[in-house]
């Protein structure tokens, strides 16, 4: 197994394009919108939810591969997609968790 650093950091500097949204843009699906910010932040969670599961379903393919003796997939791999799809899923968690707490707190704001 021979690990390049120059294709590790070419491959980290590609998902952080992503995670900052660079080249993406997210459309209304309808172009007469009440609110279109509320339509641009569910669609952006939306997104942002189904890329997490689908991060986690390509690690559980991974694994069944690798379980299966397939040598086209390594193990290196394996754990590089279940520390992405672990890192998603704990970034989205925080996510909820600070949603929950600013609902709370806009919730228990006198009226």
């Amino acid at each position: 197994m021979n690990i390049k650093g120059q294709a590790l950091y070419a491959e980290m500097q590609s998902l952080a394009g992503q995670a900052r949204g660079v080249g993406t843009e997210l459309k209304l699906q309808h172009a007469e919108q009440v609110n279109p910010s509320q339509s641009d932040f569910s669609s952006m969670l939306t997104n942002a939810l189904s890329n997490v599961n689908n991060l986690a379903q390509e690690t559980g393919r991974l694994r069944s591969a690798v379980e299966m003796g397939d040598p086209g997939v390594s193990l290196a791999q394996v754990m590089i997609a279940s520390q992405k799809s672990s890192l998603a899923f704990e970034a989205t968690v925080q996510v909820r968790n600070k949603l929950v707490e600013a609902y709370k707190e806009i919730m228990s704001m006198p009226v």
